[in-house]
């Protein structure tokens, strides 16, 4: 499986390098030039078009399985089939910056339907017994669910698109504990999908991090959210003994910063969902505590100050990420897990907010 891995790092490394290398040419549909929104934190125009990067990636990753797997080459190629409707509106806002949130939340809709209808990727249990009996007894529940879940995790991954690296990263953690998961349970499907996903993911993001040279936009990250999605529900769909909260554990950073987000603006702030602000909890650790940064305006210092808050985020989302790699098939183990990522959340967001952050969030100048 190792040429899965180098093959979709390559390809996805290269063509990150040809959009990179090509800018001049394509920036006026490709690049993402609005700098002064409440949520960018970025300081140069720079290509969101990653999403094309990662698809190469992809593509070019499961090439060995044409002459090794090819059964299960079909299955992934289905799985790629599906997750079009949602990458492709993606990517035509990324180029078009026209077209609505509704439109796009309803590509993921699509694809997630299309999951289900051509790999039966539909929830199947949830260890929670008058829920598993209501989606047994009644399909369409299962449906909604399902496609709820899809949707749901699609956005998620791209609220925390937000600096370079983290979504990146954060999806890539997520996505070695679900290739780990997938080989304990000899799941070769979905563990050389996560592995080309992982491969093409790194590509990407050597280039994305710590500079900053191309996003991933909205193609690239509706793309990396609705494979995570499909990948958890296939996972426990096809594989008993993993325990249905395995996958909701290993997205509790981008799900509950969402939940968190709506709950925010809603019910605290009383503005609408949809409506962009500053205040994630990303943005706060990157405005609030990279103050030795606040005294330089250069391109060069929000750069740094940029690629220096990520790894905070990914720390955070690592304790969402190894309980899954550790306790895959323990549903005990994992509820417990999953509450105490929530109250590490909020006691971390409280204390930021509050202006009373943890000492060692709050680096000196270097």
């Amino acid at each position: 499986m190792i040429w899965i891995l180098a093959l979709s790092f390559a390809a996805a490394a290269l063509a990150s390098f040809a959009i990179v290398a090509s800018a001049g040419w394509h920036k006026r549909w490709s690049a993402d030039a609005d700098l002064s929104g409440p949520q960018k934190m970025h300081a140069k125009i720079v290509p969101r078009i990653g999403g094309l990067s990662i698809a190469c990636g992809l593509l070019s990753g499961l090439l060995p399985l044409l002459y090794t797997e090819a059964p299960v080459l079909r299955q992934a190629l289905l799985l790629l089939l599906c997750a079009l409707p949602a990458f492709g509106l993606g990517l035509v806002e990324d180029f078009t910056k026209a077209v609505s949130p509704r439109r796009r939340l309803f590509g993921a809709v699509v694809s997630g339907l299309l999951a289900i209808w051509l790999l039966n990727a539909v929830l199947v249990r949830t260890s929670m017994g008058f829920l598993d009996w209501a989606i047994t007894a009644w399909f369409p529940l299962a449906v909604f669910l399902t496609v709820f879940y899809v949707a749901g995790l699609v956005n998620a991954v791209n609220l925390i698109d937000g600096l370079n690296g983290l979504a990146s990263m954060s999806v890539a953690l997520m996505l070695a504990a679900l290739c780990y998961v997938a080989l304990q349970v000899n799941d070769i499907l979905l563990a050389s999908m996560a592995l080309a996903t992982l491969g093409a993911t790194l590509g990407f993001f050597i280039w994305n991090y710590p500079q900053g040279l191309i996003f991933l936009g909205d193609g690239g990250s509706y793309l990396l959210g609705f494979l995570l999605a499909e990948f958890g529900l296939l996972l426990v769909a096809r594989n008993p003994s993993v325990s249905p909260f395995a996958p909701l554990v290993l997205v509790a950073y981008p799900v509950f910063e969402t939940v968190f987000t709506m709950y925010r603006r809603k019910v605290l702030q009383g503005r609408p969902v949809s409506q962009p602000d500053g205040v994630h909890l990303h943005t706060l650790i990157y405005r609030r505590q990279m103050r030795w940064a606040q005294r330089g305006r250069s391109t060069a210092t929000q750069i740094r100050r940029n690629s220096m808050t990520s790894p905070y985020l990914w720390a955070l989302n690592s304790l969402a990420v190894l309980p899954v790699a550790l306790w895959w098939d323990h549903t005990t183990a994992l509820v417990i897990s999953l509450f105490a990522f929530f109250l590490v959340y909020l006691w971390l967001y409280w204390r930021i907010v509050r202006f009373q952050t943890p000492s060692w969030i709050s680096p000196k100048k270097g």
